[in-house]
Protein backbone atom coordinates (compact mmCIF):
# COMPACT_ATOMS: atom_id res chain seq x y z
CA UNK A 1 0.00 0.00 0.00
CA UNK A 2 2.68 2.45 1.30
CA UNK A 3 4.77 1.48 -2.54
CA UNK A 4 1.37 2.41 -4.39
CA UNK A 5 1.22 5.57 -2.68
CA UNK A 6 4.60 6.67 -3.36
CA UNK A 7 4.45 6.00 -7.20
CA UNK A 8 1.35 7.62 -7.56
CA UNK A 9 2.86 11.27 -7.51
CA UNK A 10 4.74 10.37 -9.79
CA UNK A 11 2.54 8.28 -12.67
CA UNK A 12 0.30 11.20 -12.25
CA UNK A 13 3.27 13.34 -13.38
CA UNK A 14 3.65 10.85 -16.17
CA UNK A 15 -0.08 11.43 -17.31
CA UNK A 16 -0.05 14.96 -17.19
CA UNK A 17 2.89 15.73 -18.52
CA UNK A 18 2.06 13.33 -21.23
CA UNK A 19 -1.14 14.98 -22.17
CA UNK A 20 0.19 18.93 -22.19
CA UNK A 21 2.88 17.63 -24.66
CA UNK A 22 0.05 15.60 -26.79
CA UNK A 23 -1.94 19.01 -27.02
CA UNK A 24 0.93 21.15 -27.94
CA UNK A 25 2.20 18.89 -30.56
CA UNK A 26 -1.19 19.04 -31.97
CA UNK A 27 -1.41 22.50 -32.03
CA UNK A 28 2.07 22.55 -33.72
CA UNK A 29 0.76 19.92 -36.17
CA UNK A 30 -1.85 21.66 -37.34
CA UNK A 31 0.14 24.51 -37.73
CA UNK A 32 2.77 22.52 -40.32
CA UNK A 33 0.06 21.04 -42.17
CA UNK A 34 -1.45 24.34 -42.42
CA UNK A 35 1.66 25.89 -43.67
CA UNK A 36 2.52 23.18 -46.10
CA UNK A 37 -1.26 23.06 -47.61
CA UNK A 38 -1.25 27.18 -47.99
CA UNK A 39 2.01 26.41 -50.55
CA UNK A 40 0.44 23.45 -51.87
CA UNK A 41 -2.22 25.96 -53.01
CA UNK A 42 -0.02 28.58 -54.50
CA UNK A 43 1.78 26.13 -56.23
CA UNK A 44 -1.25 24.28 -58.16
CA UNK A 45 -2.19 28.10 -58.67
CA UNK A 46 1.05 28.59 -60.16
CA UNK A 47 0.95 26.01 -62.32
CA UNK A 48 -2.12 26.85 -63.54
CA UNK A 49 -1.44 30.23 -64.30
CA UNK A 50 -0.50 30.35 -68.40
CA UNK A 51 1.69 32.68 -69.87
CA UNK A 52 0.30 33.30 -73.81
CA UNK A 53 2.49 33.36 -76.67
CA UNK A 54 1.07 34.82 -80.10
CA UNK A 55 2.76 33.21 -82.73
CA UNK A 56 3.53 35.07 -86.19
CA UNK A 57 0.57 33.69 -88.80
CA UNK A 58 3.00 33.33 -91.26
CA UNK A 59 4.57 30.16 -89.76
CA UNK A 60 3.96 26.46 -90.46
CA UNK A 61 2.52 23.62 -88.01
CA UNK A 62 5.89 21.92 -88.46
CA UNK A 63 7.92 25.05 -87.22
CA UNK A 64 5.32 25.43 -84.64
CA UNK A 65 5.15 22.27 -83.46
CA UNK A 66 8.85 22.68 -83.39
CA UNK A 67 9.17 25.25 -81.08
CA UNK A 68 6.79 23.63 -78.86
CA UNK A 69 9.06 20.76 -78.44
CA UNK A 70 11.99 23.33 -77.34
CA UNK A 71 10.28 25.20 -75.18
CA UNK A 72 8.99 21.85 -73.49
CA UNK A 73 12.57 21.34 -72.56
CA UNK A 74 13.63 24.37 -71.06
CA UNK A 75 13.63 24.25 -67.21
CA UNK A 76 10.82 26.98 -66.21
CA UNK A 77 8.32 25.36 -68.36
CA UNK A 78 5.75 22.75 -67.21
CA UNK A 79 3.99 22.32 -70.26
CA UNK A 80 3.36 23.60 -73.65
CA UNK A 81 -0.11 23.33 -75.31
CA UNK A 82 -0.94 24.80 -78.94
CA UNK A 83 -4.37 26.84 -79.70
CA UNK A 84 -5.22 27.53 -83.06
CA UNK A 85 -6.55 30.95 -84.81
CA UNK A 86 -9.39 28.77 -85.14
CA UNK A 87 -9.85 27.70 -81.19
CA UNK A 88 -9.03 31.33 -80.22
CA UNK A 89 -11.63 32.25 -82.71
CA UNK A 90 -14.47 30.28 -80.99
CA UNK A 91 -13.10 30.89 -77.58
CA UNK A 92 -13.87 34.44 -78.19
CA UNK A 93 -16.81 34.09 -79.54
CA UNK A 94 -18.16 32.21 -76.97
CA UNK A 95 -17.07 35.20 -74.54
CA UNK A 96 -17.75 38.49 -76.65
CA UNK A 97 -21.19 36.38 -77.85
CA UNK A 98 -20.63 37.40 -81.36
CA UNK A 99 -18.35 36.74 -84.35
CA UNK A 100 -16.27 39.38 -85.78
CA UNK A 101 -14.69 37.60 -88.46
CA UNK A 102 -18.43 38.32 -90.27
CA UNK A 103 -17.75 42.08 -89.83
CA UNK A 104 -13.99 42.10 -91.32
CA UNK A 105 -14.31 38.91 -93.49
CA UNK A 106 -11.05 37.22 -91.90
CA UNK A 107 -9.92 35.78 -88.58
CA UNK A 108 -8.14 38.69 -86.93
CA UNK A 109 -6.71 35.81 -84.32
CA UNK A 110 -2.99 34.07 -84.09
CA UNK A 111 -2.40 30.56 -83.60
CA UNK A 112 -1.08 30.53 -79.68
CA UNK A 113 1.10 28.69 -77.26
CA UNK A 114 -0.11 27.89 -73.85
CA UNK A 115 3.03 27.73 -71.41
CA UNK A 116 2.36 26.28 -68.24
CA UNK A 117 5.13 27.61 -65.92
CA UNK A 118 7.11 25.45 -62.90
CA UNK A 119 6.30 26.71 -59.64
CA UNK A 120 9.57 28.45 -58.69
CA UNK A 121 9.59 30.99 -61.79
CA UNK A 122 5.87 31.76 -61.65
CA UNK A 123 7.40 35.01 -59.87
CA UNK A 124 7.30 38.51 -61.48
CA UNK A 125 11.84 39.08 -61.70
CA UNK A 126 11.56 35.61 -63.89
CA UNK A 127 8.71 35.84 -65.93
CA UNK A 128 10.66 39.23 -67.35
CA UNK A 129 13.84 37.35 -68.29
CA UNK A 130 11.67 34.16 -69.94
CA UNK A 131 9.89 36.90 -72.16
CA UNK A 132 13.14 38.29 -73.41
CA UNK A 133 14.32 34.59 -73.47
CA UNK A 134 11.56 33.51 -75.59
CA UNK A 135 11.35 36.52 -77.97
CA UNK A 136 15.19 36.44 -78.69
CA UNK A 137 14.80 32.53 -79.01
CA UNK A 138 12.18 32.71 -81.43
CA UNK A 139 11.94 35.77 -83.59
CA UNK A 140 8.64 34.28 -84.89
CA UNK A 141 6.78 35.68 -81.45
CA UNK A 142 3.95 38.58 -81.92
CA UNK A 143 3.50 39.18 -78.48
CA UNK A 144 3.82 37.34 -74.59
CA UNK A 145 1.00 37.65 -72.34
CA UNK A 146 0.29 36.77 -68.77
CA UNK A 147 -1.14 38.45 -65.94
CA UNK A 148 1.18 40.29 -63.99
CA UNK A 149 -1.27 41.72 -61.33
CA UNK A 150 -2.76 38.22 -60.17
CA UNK A 151 1.19 37.08 -59.85
CA UNK A 152 2.02 39.73 -57.46
CA UNK A 153 -1.03 39.58 -55.80
CA UNK A 154 -0.38 35.94 -55.33
CA UNK A 155 2.96 36.25 -54.27
CA UNK A 156 2.70 38.61 -51.81
CA UNK A 157 -0.25 36.72 -50.09
CA UNK A 158 1.73 33.50 -49.77
CA UNK A 159 4.55 35.77 -47.93
CA UNK A 160 2.24 37.06 -46.00
CA UNK A 161 0.79 33.32 -44.92
CA UNK A 162 4.46 32.50 -44.40
CA UNK A 163 5.06 34.92 -42.03
CA UNK A 164 1.89 34.35 -40.18
CA UNK A 165 2.62 30.89 -39.77
CA UNK A 166 6.40 31.11 -39.30
CA UNK A 167 5.53 33.60 -36.12
CA UNK A 168 2.60 31.01 -35.16
CA UNK A 169 5.19 28.19 -35.31
CA UNK A 170 7.74 29.61 -33.29
CA UNK A 171 5.08 30.82 -30.59
CA UNK A 172 4.27 27.60 -30.00
CA UNK A 173 7.53 26.24 -30.42
CA UNK A 174 8.31 29.02 -27.59
CA UNK A 175 5.50 27.78 -25.65
CA UNK A 176 6.35 23.29 -25.89
CA UNK A 177 9.88 24.21 -24.83
CA UNK A 178 8.83 26.06 -21.89
CA UNK A 179 5.84 23.40 -20.92
CA UNK A 180 8.19 20.36 -21.42
CA UNK A 181 11.03 22.05 -19.62
CA UNK A 182 8.75 23.00 -16.43
CA UNK A 183 6.99 20.10 -16.20
CA UNK A 184 10.75 18.03 -16.70
CA UNK A 185 12.23 20.21 -14.02
CA UNK A 186 9.21 20.32 -11.45
CA UNK A 187 9.75 16.08 -12.13
CA UNK A 188 13.64 16.04 -11.56
CA UNK A 189 13.21 18.84 -8.68
CA UNK A 190 11.10 16.01 -6.18
CA UNK A 191 13.79 13.76 -7.14
CA UNK A 192 16.87 16.11 -6.20
CA UNK A 193 18.12 14.61 -3.39
CA UNK A 194 18.07 10.71 -5.09
CA UNK A 195 20.28 12.84 -7.40
CA UNK A 196 22.63 13.25 -4.94
CA UNK A 197 22.72 10.38 -3.21
CA UNK A 198 23.77 8.85 -6.69
CA UNK A 199 26.65 11.51 -7.02
CA UNK A 200 27.78 10.85 -3.37
CA UNK A 201 28.56 7.27 -3.83
CA UNK A 202 30.07 7.67 -6.77
CA UNK A 203 27.77 7.18 -9.48
CA UNK A 204 28.51 8.75 -13.02
CA UNK A 205 26.71 11.74 -14.33
CA UNK A 206 25.90 9.08 -17.55
CA UNK A 207 24.40 6.73 -15.56
CA UNK A 208 22.45 9.17 -13.44
CA UNK A 209 20.97 10.93 -16.47
CA UNK A 210 20.17 7.25 -17.82
CA UNK A 211 16.96 6.65 -16.36
CA UNK A 212 15.68 10.04 -16.48
CA UNK A 213 16.42 10.08 -19.97
CA UNK A 214 14.66 6.72 -20.57
CA UNK A 215 11.17 7.86 -18.66
CA UNK A 216 11.17 11.24 -20.75
CA UNK A 217 11.96 9.42 -23.71
CA UNK A 218 8.94 6.97 -22.79
CA UNK A 219 6.85 9.73 -22.39
CA UNK A 220 7.63 11.59 -25.48
CA UNK A 221 6.93 8.55 -27.54
CA UNK A 222 3.64 8.03 -26.42
CA UNK A 223 2.84 12.23 -26.64
CA UNK A 224 4.02 11.65 -30.23
CA UNK A 225 2.48 8.86 -31.46
CA UNK A 226 -1.10 10.20 -29.83
CA UNK A 227 -0.34 13.43 -31.29
CA UNK A 228 0.49 11.94 -34.97
CA UNK A 229 -2.88 9.61 -34.52
CA UNK A 230 -4.83 13.01 -33.57
CA UNK A 231 -4.14 14.84 -36.92
CA UNK A 232 -4.41 11.73 -39.02
CA UNK A 233 -7.66 11.05 -37.11
CA UNK A 234 -8.51 15.04 -38.18
CA UNK A 235 -6.85 14.92 -41.87
CA UNK A 236 -9.06 11.84 -42.18
CA UNK A 237 -12.10 13.17 -40.94
CA UNK A 238 -11.30 16.57 -43.29
CA UNK A 239 -10.95 14.06 -46.03
CA UNK A 240 -13.94 12.19 -45.63
CA UNK A 241 -16.00 15.34 -45.42
CA UNK A 242 -14.96 16.42 -48.82
CA UNK A 243 -12.71 14.30 -50.76
CA UNK A 244 -11.56 17.24 -53.48
CA UNK A 245 -9.40 18.38 -50.70
CA UNK A 246 -6.60 15.49 -51.28
CA UNK A 247 -5.13 17.66 -53.90
CA UNK A 248 -4.24 20.53 -51.28
CA UNK A 249 -3.49 17.49 -48.69
CA UNK A 250 -1.38 15.05 -50.34
CA UNK A 251 -0.09 12.03 -48.53
CA UNK A 252 3.68 13.41 -48.96
CA UNK A 253 2.70 16.50 -46.16
CA UNK A 254 0.73 14.61 -44.05
CA UNK A 255 3.74 12.39 -43.85
CA UNK A 256 6.14 15.15 -42.95
CA UNK A 257 3.78 16.92 -41.31
CA UNK A 258 3.67 13.43 -38.79
CA UNK A 259 7.14 12.83 -38.74
CA UNK A 260 8.06 16.51 -37.62
CA UNK A 261 6.02 16.35 -34.72
CA UNK A 262 7.02 12.98 -33.82
CA UNK A 263 10.93 13.91 -34.22
CA UNK A 264 9.94 17.75 -32.62
CA UNK A 265 8.48 15.78 -29.92
CA UNK A 266 11.31 13.71 -28.96
CA UNK A 267 14.81 16.00 -29.39
CA UNK A 268 12.84 18.62 -26.76
CA UNK A 269 11.87 16.31 -24.11
CA UNK A 270 15.13 14.53 -24.11
CA UNK A 271 17.02 17.67 -25.06
CA UNK A 272 15.17 19.48 -21.71
CA UNK A 273 15.70 16.04 -19.67
CA UNK A 274 19.57 16.52 -20.01
CA UNK A 275 19.97 19.88 -19.35
CA UNK A 276 17.38 19.87 -16.33
CA UNK A 277 19.47 16.64 -15.11
CA UNK A 278 23.00 18.33 -15.51
CA UNK A 279 21.46 21.09 -13.82
CA UNK A 280 20.64 19.12 -10.50
CA UNK A 281 23.51 16.95 -10.93
CA UNK A 282 25.75 20.16 -10.47
CA UNK A 283 23.94 21.91 -6.96
CA UNK A 284 25.32 21.69 -3.78
CA UNK A 285 23.58 20.22 -1.29
CA UNK A 286 23.23 23.54 0.76
CA UNK A 287 21.74 24.54 -2.87
CA UNK A 288 19.52 22.22 -3.28
CA UNK A 289 17.33 23.35 0.23
CA UNK A 290 17.22 26.94 -1.42
CA UNK A 291 15.29 25.73 -4.24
Amino acid sequence: MKKAKKTFPLQWQAVTSTLSTTMVLVMMGLVILCALTARQVSSSVKENMLVTIVLNDEMSRGEIAGMQTMLKTERYVKDVTMISADEVLKEQIDAIGSDPEEFIGFNPYYTELEMSMQPNYANSDSLEWIVKEVKSKFPEVTDINYHKDLVDNLNNNLNKITLVFGVLATLLLVVLIGLINNTVRLSIYSRRFIIHTMKLVGASWSFIRRPFLMRSLNIALISATLADAILLLLVRSVLRYDESLQQILPTANIVVTAVSVFLLGLLIMLLCTYVSVTHFIKLKENEMYER
